[in-house]
């Protein structure tokens, strides 16, 4: 047990000190003649030869298979760790693009619902104007246009003239639309 402590610290310490030494970039010159550089590959290469070496002395074959697991697992993580970060950007540009789509989303919606408060801006001032003109009417010519509009907008349009002139137009038309505008009228009201 003793035994496999002293041969971790041992590799921690030439990863520790390989991992101090520079590496040669592609194309770069070496510093000097007593430092070698190596390239990526090759310092790993090199830090698993090493590791070999150590281990081999140590006399076990299972701390040499152990540490290499090590290695491989550790490389592992840190492809697993660029692959998230990966997804971590595409999710930032996904979310970007939604925010981008929702907000057009919501100045559609915005100019929809205005177009749709005009028109209904507009038909308030056409049952306005309605209203004026049955107003100025006799009863019995306001009864019998009444009589052959739309329930809705004659309720609409009863609703908006004073109460007597309403009264006399639903006692001079047919006793069934009377009848009929007299309900939607009071359901109306409520």
């Amino acid at each position: 047990m003793k035994t496999l402590f002293y041969v971790s610290i041992l590799i921690i310490g030439a990863v520790a000190v390989a991992a101090n030494t520079p590496v040669a970039k592609k194309g770069a010159a070496p510093a000097g003649p007593e430092k070698r550089l190596y390239t990526e590959d090759e310092f790993k290469k090199a830090v698993m030869g090493e590791a070999e070496k150590l281990m081999k002395k140590a006399g076990s074959g299972h701390l040499v298979d152990f540490s290499k697991e090590l290695l491989e697992k550790e490389e592992a993580i840190k492809v697993k760790e660029l692959n998230l970060q990966k997804q971590e950007e595409q999710l930032k540009l996904n979310t970007a693009d939604f925010q981008k789509k929702l907000v057009e989303f919501q100045e559609e919606q915005k100019r929809f619902l205005g177009c749709i408060d005009s028109q209904n801006d507009k038909a308030e001032k056409r049952v306005s104007q309605m209203v004026e003109v049955i107003s100025g009417m006799k009863p019995q010519s306001a009864a019998d246009v009444l009589a052959v509009q739309d329930p809705d907008l004659s309720v609409r349009i009863l609703g908006q003239l004073e109460p007597v002139k309403a009264s006399k137009i639903f006692n001079l038309m047919d006793k069934e639309v009377s009848a009929k505008l007299q309900r939607q009228f009071l359901q109306m009201k409520k």
